[in-house]
């Protein structure tokens, strides 16, 4: 696979990553799901499209910073698969240890912004505005559900 259509899949795996998350945040205020729920799959399914492009990296001279971006994320939806999904630990009502998944969260989110502005201007600004619709949905969904 070319660069060009590396950068397109980075774009549409973090379109994926930021739709994903707001859907999911307004579930939870809507709909009552919690954490764990199967409308969060499709974020867990994004490990097999970033773990390829960090494979493919390599092969198209990616620099230093973005093997962190697609890392970040892929180490955070990893984390995700086993605090939510196959351990099912309730470190929400745990401050600290909130504050730090969203720290992570943030870090990766914010990586794929970077990861989808290489796909072109649309793609960024789009990025942009999803970054901040999911950022201030996490922060609502917190106050409103409680995790």
């Amino acid at each position: 696979m070319n660069q060009s259509r590396q950068n397109l899949l980075g774009a549409i795996v973090a379109h994926v990553i930021y739709i994903s998350s707001i859907v999911t945040f307004s579930a939870r205020m809507l709909v009552g799901t919690g954490p764990g729920h199967w409308i969060g799959i499709p974020i867990l399914l994004m490990v097999f499209p970033l773990a390829y492009l960090l494979i493919k990296a390599p092969s198209v001279g990616r620099p230093p910073l973005y093997y962190l971006q697609v890392g970040l994320m892929l180490l955070w939806i990893i984390t995700l698969l086993f605090v939510d999904y196959i351990f099912r630990y309730d470190f929400r009502s745990t401050n600290w240890m909130v504050i730090s998944y969203v720290v992570f969260y943030f870090a990766g989110i914010g990586g794929m912004l970077g990861v989808s502005a290489l796909a072109g201007r649309r793609w960024m600004i789009s990025g942009v505005i999803l970054f901040f619709i999911a950022g201030v949905m996490a922060f609502v969904q917190r106050a409103v559900t409680g995790y």
